[in-house]
C-alpha cells in the first residue's frame, strides 16, 4: 500500500464505515445507464377513460395504463402471453414527423417509428421492468416511469 492508501483506509477505519460492496456499485452502474440524459418524466395518472390505470391486470391478462407530462400523453397496453411482453401504445397528441419510440427493458431496448396517429406496438419482451421513450425531433425525449409487468 502507499501512503494515500494508508490514509483512506486510516479515515474509513476512523469514520467507522466499511467500504461500499462491490456489488452494491455493480447495481448502482447498472440502473444509472437505464436512465435517458435529459428525458422529462411521464407519470402515471388515473383516467376514466382508460379501463384500469393503475397496472392492474385485466381479465385477459393485459395491463392498461396512462402516462402524462407537460402535454403528452402515453397510453399504453401491455399483454403477457408465453411468457413475453407485447406493448401497444398511442402518444397523443401526435408528436409529429420523424418521432421515434423505444420500449425499453433492462436489458432490451426495441426502437420503432409511430403510425400518423401516433400508434405503435413492440413484441415479445422479456417480462419484468419496461419504459417507453418518445423521442421528437427538435425537443427533449419523453419517458414513462418503469412499471414491472410480470407474467
Amino acid at each position: 500500500m502507499i501512503n494515500d492508501e494508508y490514509f483512506l483506509a486510516a479515515l474509513r477505519l476512523a469514520a467507522g464505515n466499511d467500504p461500499i460492496p462491490s456489488h452494491v456499485s455493480a447495481a448502482a452502474r447498472d440502473v444509472y445507464g437505464l436512465r435517458v440524459p435529459r428525458a422529462r418524466t411521464a407519470g402515471p395518472v388515473e383516467c376514466a377513460g382508460v379501463r384500469r390505470s393503475s397496472g392492474t391486470r385485466d381479465d385477459d391478462g393485459s395491463h392498461v395504463m396512462r402516462f402524462v407530462t407537460g402535454g403528452l400523453t402515453f397510453d399504453l397496453e401491455m399483454t403477457v402471453g408465453d411468457g413475453l411482453i407485447d406493448v401497444a401504445g398511442q402518444v397523443v397528441p401526435h408528436p409529429g414527423e420523424g418521432t421515434l419510440v423505444d420500449v425499453k427493458t433492462p436489458h432490451l431496448t426495441l426502437t420503432t417509428r409511430i403510425t400518423h396517429n401516433g400508434q405503435f406496438a413492440a413484441t415479445g419482451l422479456p417480462p419484468g421492468w419496461v419504459s417507453v421513450v418518445c423521442h421528437r425531433p427538435g425537443h427533449v425525449p419523453v419517458q414513462t416511469m418503469w412499471v414491472r409487468i410480470r407474467p
